[in-house]
C-alpha cells in the first residue's frame, strides 16, 4: 500500500484515503457516510471571517487588558492568560482548518490566514501541516505510528524494551510531562528548528514563524518591554499548548480507540471508532473549534469547524458513537499501552501479571 503524500490529502483527504482502503477491502457496514458529509464541506466565506474577528479581537483585547494590569495587578494578568489561552486554541483551530483547505475556498487564502495564524500560535504552519496529513492518512494503523502521533506502543513491544528504553516510554507517558512539560516544549521549542526530511516550503515555514514571532515580539518589548512581553505572552501560550495537546491526547487515546495491522486497516473504522466524540460543556465546545466531534472530522477533514455539530445533529450515523464526556476524559489519562489480545488501552498496572505468563 503506498503512502499517503501530504499534497493528495490535502487536495482531497477523503477520496485519497476510500481509495486506500477500498484497494485492500470492502468498506466497513456504514453506509452512506459520503452522502452525509457532502453537505457540510463547503465553506462560508462570512462564517470563516467572523470566527476570525471573533477569535482575534477578544484576545488583543485580553492582551491589552493584561498589559494595563501588569505594574499593578500581575496576578490579575495571570489569570487573564486563562481565557486568552482559549483564544489560542481556538486560533490554532483555524490553523488546522487552512491546513485542511476547509476553512476557505481558496488554497491561497487558506494557506495565507494558516502561516498568520502560525505565528500567533507558534506554530509553522507547513511543517505542521506535513505531520498532520500523515496522522490523518494512518491514524490507527499500528505500522504508521511514528509521524504526528503520540507515542503509543504495543503490550508486545514493551516487554521487548530495554530498562532504559522503558524508562524513557514510562516518562514520557507520565502526565506532567505529556501534559504540561511536553506541550510547553513543543510549542517553544521544538517547533523552532526543522528535523528529518523537510522539504524546502516546510523548512522555510519554520524560518518565517520565526522571523514573525521574533518581529512580533521585538515591536511589543520595544513599547513595553520585553519583562511584561515574556509575562504575558508565555503563560497563555504554556496553558494553550496544555490544552491543545489534552485534546489530541483525548481524540486517540481511550480506552475502546481503533488499531488495527496495517493490512485489516479500515480507514471508515479508523475514523468512526479510533476518533473520539469528546461532548464538551458548551462554552469548551467553542473555545476548543467543535474539534471534539472528532470522529467526523477524521472521516471528513474538508469540513469546517463551524458545521462540524450540525453534521453531527443531522446524521444519525455520527450519533451511534458513544461520546466522551469531560469528567470521564480524566480516565485516559491511565492508559499507557495497547493490549492486541484485549483489544483495549490498558496501564501498566496488569504488566507485571502479563510478564509471568509470558
Amino acid at each position: 500500500m503506498p503512502e499517503a503524500s501530504e499534497s493528495a490529502v490535502m487536495d482531497n483527504p477523503v477520496g485519497h484515503l476510500e481509495g486506500i482502503t477500498e484497494k485492500k477491502k470492502p468498506e466497513t457496514g456504514r453506509p452512506a457516510w459520503r452522502k452525509a458529509v457532502a453537505a457540510y464541506e463547503k465553506p462560508s466565506t462570512p462564517r470563516s471571517v467572523w470566527q476570525i474577528c471573533n477569535t482575534l479581537i477578544p484576545l488583543i483585547a485580553l492582551w491589552v487588558i493584561s498589559y494595563l494590569c501588569f505594574e499593578s495587578y500581575k496576578w490579575v494578568s495571570l489569570l487573564l492568560a486563562i481565557p486568552a489561552a482559549g483564544f489560542l486554541v481556538r486560533g490554532f483551530i483555524i490553523l488546522h482548518d487552512c491546513g485542511h483547505g476547509s476553512f476557505f475556498k481558496s488554497r491561497r487564502l487558506n494557506d495565507a490566514v494558516g502561516m498568520i495564524f502560525g505565528v500567533i500560535t507558534f506554530t509553522p504552519y507547513y511543517y505542521w501541516r506535513h505531520d498532520h496529513a500523515v496522522h490523518h492518512a494512518g491514524a490507527g494503523d499500528l505500522e504508521r505510528r511514528d509521524v504526528g502521533d503520540i507515542w503509543t506502543l504495543t503490550v508486545k513491544e514493551y516487554f521487548k524494551l530495554s530498562t532504559w528504553e522503558r524508562f524513557k516510554y514510562r516518562l514520557y507517558r507520565n502526565p506532567i510531562v505529556l501534559f504540561v512539560i511536553g506541550p510547553s516544549f513543543i510549542f517553544l521549542i521544538k517547533y523552532r528548528f526543522v528535523y528529518g526530511k523537510a522539504n524546502r516550503r516546510e523548512r522555510y515555514s519554520v524560518y518565517l514563524t520565526n522571523l514573525g514571532m521574533l518581529a512580533v515580539a521585538g515591536i511589543v518589548s520595544y513599547f513595553i518591554g520585553w519583562q511584561a512581553y515574556l509575562f504575558i505572552q508565555l503563560p497563555m501560550t504554556m496553558i494553550a499548548a496544555s490544552v491543545g495537546v489534552w485534546m489530541f491526547y483525548v481524540q486517540h487515546q481511550f480506552e475502546d480507540v481503533y488499531w488495527e495491522h496495517h493490512q485489516e486497516w479500515d480507514f471508515v473504522a479508523a475514523a468512526l471508532d479510533g476518533s473520539s466524540f469528546y461532548k464538551l460543556p458548551k462554552v469548551l465546545q467553542w473555545f476548543t473549534g467543535n474539534i471534539g466531534f472528532h470522529h467526523i472530522h477524521h472521516l471528513s477533514p474538508r469540513i469546517p469547524n463551524y458545521y462540524l455539530e450540525k453534521c453531527y445533529n443531522d446524521t444519525p450515523l455520527f450519533q451511534e458513537i458513544e461520546p466522551i464526556t469531560l469528567f470521564s476524559s480524566f480516565k485516559t489519562m491511565t492508559y499507557r499501552l495497547w493490549d492486541e489480545e484485549s483489544r483495549k488501552l490498558i496501564s501498566f498496572a496488569p504488566l507485571r501479571g502479563m510478564q509471568n505468563a509470558q
